[in-house]
């Protein structure tokens, strides 16, 4: 069963669908959630797709409170796999085909796409973090653009953190859902991520990395403590590269102390929380 996540891309939106309607192996279902968007996605995926399901929220509960929604629902629905991508992406017609095959061989707890940018080159946002040791092929996380799910793995873990709102929900979930379980990256499921840029200045919206990575290193149970360590390592230069690379450094700094602060003072909320709408304390 596919799970799309939207907001305000209708357009990018009807491209991805109708490859999910072309795939070489169709979805048994898919379930689309709708992020409150303004510009008449719930009206377009009505009338120009009635066999998917819709789920339209009352408000903007961004990539991960749409995709902990739309991974209940499919589950409610009895799916035995998920497979997860955003609007803006595009699957090639095998792109479904050759994960299952995965799953057919292997038995994974999760598969992912190779995705690429526009060009062709491998997105560098969505590259599956291979695992230091093991066999090739065996990843430690991935992201929520194209990655299929084994739906027994997802009831023993649970859903993803919806208040992680947009950046790093994908991660932290993987990330906890393959502590002890196999992933795997399938170069032949190949989709399209159409970002405007494969890389760019985070901006405002650097709080969320800061904040969801503090949560993740402080409150989450996804990682081994070696793990811990040498994942910080690895986040504090990429903090210290989007810095070097910014056109506006105040900002991030800015955008930084706002989020380690926000992070440490507290937890993320339920997600029964978060779906209602009900307000941050303080907010």
């Amino acid at each position: 069963m596919a799970v799309v996540v939207t907001h305000d891309r209708r357009d990018l939106l009807t491209e991805a669908l109708t490859a999910l309607r072309t795939q070489a192996r169709t979805p048994d279902a898919t379930v689309v959630v709708d992020n409150a968007s303004s510009d008449g996605t719930a009206r377009l995926v009505r009338s120009r797709f009635p066999e998917i399901e819709l789920l339209a929220l009352p408000h903007n509960t961004g990539g991960a409170g749409g995709f902990a929604t739309g991974i209940a629902r499919a589950l409610d629905l009895g799916a035995t796999a998920l497979w997860l991508m955003d609007d803006d992406t595009l699957p090639s017609p095998s792109a479904l085909a050759e994960l299952l095959a995965t799953f057919g061989r292997h038995r994974p707890a999760l598969a992912a796409s190779r995705v690429v940018w526009t060009d062709g080159g491998d997105h560098p946002m969505n590259t599956p973090r291979a695992l230091r040791s093991g066999a090739p092929g065996r990843i430690r996380s991935a992201s929520f653009v194209s990655v299929l799910l084994d739906a027994g793995a997802v009831r023993e873990c649970g859903l993803p953190i919806a208040d992680y709102f947009l950046w790093n929900d994908d991660f932290e979930y993987t990330l906890r859902l393959l502590r002890g379980r196999l992933g795997l990256l399938c170069p032949s499921s190949v989709v399209v991520h159409r970002t405007a840029s494969p890389v760019f200045d985070p901006g405002a919206r650097f709080f969320y990395e800061v904040r969801n990575k503090t949560w993740l290193f402080t409150r989450s149970r996804c990682l081994a403590p070696g793990e811990r360590l040498l994942y910080a390592g690895s986040t504090l230069r990429r903090w210290a590269r989007s810095l070097a690379g910014s056109s506006d450094r105040a900002r991030l700094l800015r955008e930084l102390f706002r989020g380690l602060w926000a992070g440490v003072r507290a937890g993320p909320r339920p997600n029964e929380a978060v779906l209602a709408g009900r307000p941050s304390p303080g907010g």
